[in-house]
């Protein structure tokens, strides 16, 4: 059951693993379909992080309105709950204006954080600062075998590495005396009337992908982008930092480790990452998987937009 209080209207979201092609695709049902991308990928919500997380250039958005880039400064937290009010304020101006919104992205939660009935805990400033000043102290690695020992279903669904995501899930643990996973639900009401279509390769031809994309970002400047965004605060920057090629290249900048390290680092944390994006979607039996190399992509997901339309 959707929302009755929004705007009537169908949501498409393309969704998947990094470098499968979504950006692409959604563009494509955006111009056939009379619609706008509202975005859905978490570090593309940062003004200048453009090489890096590949967003998509005036030529390839090809005339289509794009929504939420680049709204927040390198040093803002991440709040998907902000994020939510965002997405859904953009979507509700496009359904209200007959337009087709289009939401793209592979950032599972802030997708889901769209679409579905969800309510996020609220935050305490004492607990956060105390759990922060663990992290910067001793690395993620005793908070994350915390919460592995607390909430193990939440630990699997985040990286080891991602400190603010293991201090957030600590948090609300200690905030809500629950898993943190409980206020992720796999299967949650929806808010809109949505087809959800996602994007997948065979792992192979996907890490093949990932190693040339890694490729494209040094050729086309991620070193001086991060050196740029580091005179603005990006290593400051709790979430922005930890983002995959800015994370490595900061640690070259800093000395820490050869540039051919940090690019080798970024092709391996990339190609993790990518499994975790897997196991977030693969959850939610709504999605409809589509090859992403398939000759006629376009034309299949435009036929499944049409089928959802027509139910």
């Amino acid at each position: 059951m959707t929302d009755p209080g929004r705007p009537a209207g169908l949501v498409v979201a393309v969704v998947g693993p990094t470098a499968v092609g979504k950006s692409a695709l959604g563009v494509a049902l955006a111009r056939a379909l009379g619609g706008e991308v509202v975005n859905a990928d978490s570090m593309q919500l940062y003004a200048g992080m453009d090489v890096g997380t590949a967003k998509v250039t005036a030529a390839e958005a090809a005339g289509v309105p794009h929504h939420l880039l680049d709204i927040w400064p390198v040093t803002e937290p991440a709040s998907v709950a902000e994020y939510q009010g965002l997405a859904r304020a953009a979507v509700d101006g496009l359904l209200a204006a007959g337009r087709i919104p289009v939401l793209v992205g592979g950032s599972g939660l802030y997708v889901q954080a769209v679409l579905d009935a969800m309510e996020f805990p609220g935050t305490d400033p004492a607990l956060r600062a105390e759990l922060e000043q663990e992290l910067a102290q001793h690395g993620p690695d005793p908070l994350y075998r915390r919460l592995r020992e607390r909430d193990p279903v939440a630990a699997e669904r985040i990286l080891p590495s991602n400190g603010r995501r293991i201090v957030r899930a600590l948090e609300v643990i200690a905030l809500t005396g629950g898993p943190f996973v409980a206020a992720l639900p796999a299967e949650a009401t929806p808010v809109y009337d949505a087809v959800r279509i996602g994007l997948e390769l065979p792992t192979e031809v996907l890490d093949e992908r990932i190693e040339r994309r890694v490729d494209r970002m040094w050729a086309a400047g991620l070193v001086d982008e991060v050196r740029a965004l580091a005179a603005r605060g990006l290593a400051d920057g709790r979430t922005a930092s930890r983002a995959l090629g800015y994370q490595q290249v900061l640690r070259f900048l800093a000395g820490e480790c050869t540039e051919a390290a940090a690019r080798a680092e970024t092709v391996r944390a990339t190609r993790r990452f990518v499994r975790r994006q897997r196991s977030w979607f693969r959850r939610d039996r709504r999605i409809h998987w589509l090859s992403a190399d398939r000759p006629d992509l376009t034309a299949a997901a435009i036929e499944l937009v049409r089928g959802a339309s027509s139910r």
